[in-house]
């Protein structure tokens, strides 16, 4: 039996045959994302949002409404061997560095410290959560300039939406954001309601995304605020 080394990854490449006259055999793999971590839910690789939507303010309420960039799937070779190929689909994430950039901006607001201070048993703020922050920035198609304290905690809102079952504790963003003031709370969740529109209502995000989110920059503070190691 002839040995099959796995090929080098390449992307957007048609097999051709091996030789005259005999077709090649491709096996196709494709990988779906897991279930949600209790913590985690899902999303991938959005690409460019209208430039509609780019151009106008935060939350402009005039803008045509711009559906969110789906994720795209990459085809890579797994093996070649002899006539027979095979590829897998893989998710690309798109979150960019510039993400993780608005999202260490905001760790430096006064308002977020707090927070995040007050937070001592992460039970709004623990890091997949803060993970997931930065996935929906990263989908919400914002430049980085306009990403204000209000969208942290949206998102943050958002999060423990998709994720928590306990949904009292998230009221004590209002708290620090307006103090015993309630009548800027409809302001918020209209607010919220456009930053979900933005998004195109993709709020689920992987526990592999959450991963790799993390993984770019490891040593960064909160990605210590480990729930489980807490408990």
């Amino acid at each position: 039996m002839a040995n099959c080394p796995p090929s080098s990854q390449f992307e957007d490449q048609s097999p051709k045959p091996s030789s005259p006259g005999y077709p090649l055999e491709v096996t196709v793999n494709e990988e779906s994302p897991g279930p949600s971590a209790p913590w985690a839910g899902s999303g991938p690789l959005p690409r460019c949002p209208c430039w509609k939507r780019k151009l106008a303010a935060a939350f402009p309420e005039d803008v045509e409404d711009q559906p969110a960039a789906e994720a795209e799937d990459v085809w890579m070779v797994e093996s070649v061997c002899e006539l027979k190929m095979t590829l897998k689909r893989q998710r690309v994430s798109s979150v960019l560095p510039e993400h993780h950039e608005v999202f260490n901006r905001m760790l430096e607001d006064p308002v977020v410290k707090r927070f995040l201070a007050w937070d001592k048993k992460m039970k709004v703020s623990d890091k997949y959560l803060l993970s997931m922050v930065i996935a929906y920035f990263s989908r919400a198609g914002l430049f980085p300039w306009q990403y204000q304290r209000i969208h942290f905690f949206i998102a943050l809102y958002l999060a423990n939406d998709m994720e928590e079952d306990n949904q009292a504790p998230k009221q004590a963003i209002f708290s620090f954001l307006y103090g015993k003031n309630r009548s800027q709370r409809p302001l918020f969740h209209k607010l919220r309601f456009q930053f979900l529109r933005s998004m195109g209502w993709k709020t689920r995000v992987t526990l592999e995304e959450c991963e790799k989110i993390q993984a770019f920059d490891p040593e960064l503070w909160v990605w210590g605020r480990d729930r489980a190691l807490f408990s």
